[in-house]
């Protein structure tokens, strides 16, 4: 995958939506339902922040199986901080990933009882 360029990840987190998703997901991780729900929104609108957040790397899906045996996704966000300058006149964007963020968020997942 290419690198996100600044004027994307921008863009993704102008929309006032988008930064509630994100919000919610940095809590705990969630499923587009949870997030619907708790964000009173409707899930076509969780499930376009969701593809734009993903495609700008700030937030991930792994999937989990309910107690029926149903497949859904839970996302979590991807990064531990993001800051925004301005140089000159472009903007640079850097977003501070931990390491071990995937690992962390199977390791929860899976005290959760999610595998």
């Amino acid at each position: 995958m290419s690198p996100v360029g600044a004027d994307d990840l921008l863009d993704a987190l102008g929309d006032p939506r988008a930064r509630a998703v994100l919000a919610a997901v940095n809590d705990e991780p969630r499923s587009a339902k949870e997030l619907a729900d708790a964000l009173d929104v409707s899930l076509p609108t969780v499930y376009r922040r969701l593809d734009d957040l993903q495609s700008c790397e700030l937030v991930t899906a792994r999937t989990a199986v309910a107690p029926d045996g149903n497949h859904y996704k839970r996302y979590a966000a991807t990064f531990e901080e993001l800051s925004v300058r301005l140089e000159g006149d472009e903007y640079v964007v850097e977003v501070r990933r931990e390491d071990d963020l995937a690992d962390r968020f199977s390791d929860l997942w899976s005290e959760l009882g999610g595998e």
